[in-house]
């Protein structure tokens, strides 16, 4: 698939599908943006699908290897490592991050290989937070179900537009992100 130079243009790939989707990805709009030939592009890729599979394997393999990351309790109780997962994820907004998220969840509503990505990464976010509700001495269907309404929480609360200043959002968040430490320990 690539050789390691075709990072650039996975990279420049998920600039452009944050911006315009998947449909903006296309190998004119990102040779462009590189400043380079399309030659260059069919060095490293045989096509358009083959970079499209690039960029959906480098986000999961991504996103999967950061919520395995930031759940590993590295000598923290699960308690603090949940705590440290809703600051991350609620105290600063990663913008690209979040676009990047929301235009593969829509690629994946009309494509296989995306919903397979967006599938993969999501069992393995619910799997690590269930092991940590489970690590504070949750039951295991408890246990799953907190770890579903977390990342019911994160992802809700990174897309509500409140009309409330950041100083009323940070503790509505964070009085919210306190009921999802309720009762586990």
């Amino acid at each position: 698939m690539t050789d390691g130079k075709g990072d650039a243009w996975i990279e420049a790939g998920f600039r452009e599908i944050a911006r315009s989707g998947v449909e903006g990805v296309r190998v004119e709009v990102l040779a462009k943006s590189l400043g380079v030939t399309k030659g260059g592009f069919y060095r490293r890729f045989r096509d358009r699908a083959a970079l499209l599979e690039g960029m959906l394997q480098g986000w999961s393999a991504g996103r999967i290897a950061a919520i395995e990351k930031q759940s590993s309790l590295d000598g923290a109780t699960a308690r603090e490592r949940l705590k440290a997962l809703i600051a991350l994820y609620s105290e600063r907004m990663n913008t690209e991050g979040m676009a990047v998220e929301l235009a593969i969840r829509q690629w994946a509503r009309s494509d296989e290989a995306a919903a397979a990505a967006v599938a993969s990464v999501d069992a393995a976010r619910l799997r690590n937070v269930g092991h940590l509700y489970r690590a504070t001495g949750l039951a295991p269907d408890e246990a799953d179900a907190q770890a579903f309404l977390f990342y019911c929480f994160i992802f809700g609360q990174s897309l509500l537009f409140l009309e409330r200043g950041p100083r009323k959002r940070a503790q509505l968040v964070a009085k919210s992100a306190g009921k999802l430490l309720e009762g586990d320990g």
